[in-house]
């Protein structure tokens, strides 16, 4: 008679186990697995612990799931995107610099198809990834309010509605770009146009109200031909650049302060192509300093938001909350005037 031990070992899987492997190889049906691996309830513990044996032995041990279900934690950290553009892919890489020696991985999601403009889409992401997945996330630019989220602790970085909900990382906006302003005002500029960001986020707010605050500062008064929505994003920036620099009534501006390097990289294009000279004719400030702002011809004068810091500030303080270490609820970062050659003086 035959014992376990006598059986000759399973071979291993080369191509990629599936779940009917799973049901095959442990006697069982789909259904048995996929109830065993999603937590779900009707799988005698026996019957459950053989699933879970075989899904080890086929090469499923390092998954996220057989993880979440042997150790009711996957020491993996989300961080979710609306979508992977400039900005969230410079807070990827601090918090992936962060991330070294902490004995957790991180789970890059993008949940945002439509860009992160519809409401919701961080939601659900977590209900996707929350307790299986993932033990905690990292949100960026959430779009409503979040508390504890499906269970699981949370961070938002720079948050549609400003800090409130859960714990936050942003950086100084109000101050940075009131200094982007004042720079342009010490240049001898007094036309000086804003191209805002999306009507929606704090964070477009918060610089303009910087924006204005420089100009009252200088006793300039704002003049609403020259402020315009142009939504952070090149192409909903494109016609309100045209408005600014090609002007049916008054004088065009001396100088632009955008919401964001990829509007202020897409006035310098509208720029050119109207035969405008910068810095000659025309000053440009973003806001960000992404990678591609030094690299525009000219390169570009930006605010500068700590955009690494943000990133390993936001997944220390989610690892914090993970421990239960007491830590402030929200961080703000002081942002910095990189000047290059976007701007110069005004035009005589």
């Amino acid at each position: 008679m035959s014992t376990a031990a006598d059986q000759p070992a399973a071979q291993p899987y080369t191509g990629r186990v599936t779940i009917s492997d799973v049901a095959r190889v442990a006697g069982v049906s789909v259904a048995t697995v996929s109830k065993v691996v999603n937590n779900r309830y009707g799988v005698a513990s026996a019957t459950a612990e053989r699933v879970l044996g075989v899904v080890a032995d086929l090469g499923y041990e390092s998954s996220l799931v057989a993880r979440s279900l042997r150790r009711q934690s996957t020491n993996v950290v989300g961080v979710l995107v609306a979508e992977f553009e400039p900005y969230s892919t410079e807070l990827l890489k601090g918090i992936s610099s962060a991330v070294a020696g902490t004995g957790y991985e991180l789970l890059a999601y993008s949940g945002g198809s439509d860009g992160g403009t519809v409401t919701g889409w961080e939601r659900r992401s977590l209900s996707r990834l929350a307790g299986t997945l993932i033990d905690a996330a990292i949100v960026v630019t959430p779009t409503m309010v979040l508390s504890e989220a499906n269970g699981i602790p949370v961070v938002a970085v720079d948050p549609h509605t400003g800090p409130e909900g859960t714990h936050t990382v942003d950086s100084d906006n109000t101050t940075g770009a009131r200094e982007a302003v004042e720079h342009l005002v010490a240049l001898g500029h007094r036309r000086i146009a804003h191209l805002g960001g999306r009507t929606d986020l704090e964070s477009a707010r918060l610089r303009e109200l910087g924006y204005r605050q420089a100009l009252d500062g200088a006793g300039i008064g704002v003049d609403p031909a020259l402020v315009r929505v142009g939504g952070y994003r090149p192409e909903t920036a494109d016609t309100p650049a045209r408005e600014l620099l090609r002007p049916t009534r008054g004088e065009r501006p001396t100088a632009v302060f955008a919401a964001n390097d990829q509007s202020a990289i897409h006035v310098l294009e509208v720029a050119a192509e109207l035969g405008l000279r910068v810095p000659e004719d025309l000053s440009v400030v973003g806001f960000d300093n992404i990678p591609e702002s030094a690299t525009t011809s000219p390169p570009l004068t930006t605010v500068a938001q700590p955009l690494h810091r943000m990133g390993a500030e936001a997944l220390r303080m989610l690892l914090d909350v993970l421990e239960g270490t007491p830590r402030e609820q929200h961080l703000r970062l002081p942002t910095s005037l990189v000047v290059r050659a976007s701007t110069g003086p005004a035009p005589a």
